[in-house]
């Protein structure tokens, strides 16, 4: 993965607000507001930010939280993190180009997935490609 740095104004200059405040603050959107939560199209989901491919729509499932849920990403797409806010424990997942902050990784919930891992993860945080426009299917 290619590091992309860029100072904080550089990156209010390209995102929009709520993308800024999500993928640079680590925001969250409301639970069943994203434009991708009940997305089901063909294709690869990538950073908003950066534009690096994260996830493929093969590993999307329903998950009934309210954001999309995945269970795996793209090797080496995604970073994970220790993040203790909020008074819990959890698993931060990032962009491993840009460090955008993509959501969290949640393990053993018992969905039936290959990885039992939910990446539930903020629509704000991606922009889907659908298969038409992509050269790795």
């Amino acid at each position: 993965m290619s590091n992309v740095k860029k100072t904080e104004e550089e990156w209010r200059a390209v995102l929009s607000p709520e993308q800024f405040r999500i993928l640079r603050q680590k925001g969250t959107e409301r639970a069943g507001t994203g434009e991708y939560d009940k997305h089901s199209v063909p294709g690869v989901y990538s950073c908003a930010g950066c534009g690096t491919p994260l996830y493929k729509s093969t590993t999307k499932f329903n998950s009934g939280c309210g954001w999309p849920a995945f269970f795996d990403a793209l090797p080496g797409a995604v970073s994970r993190h220790e993040d203790k806010s909020w008074g819990m424990q959890r698993i931060e997942i990032t962009c491993a180009a840009c460090g955008g902050h993509l959501g969290h990784v949640f393990k053993g919930e018992g969905y039936p997935t290959p990885t039992d891992e939910r990446h539930c993860v903020n629509s704000v945080s991606l922009k889907f490609h659908d298969e038409s426009q992509t050269t790795d299917k």
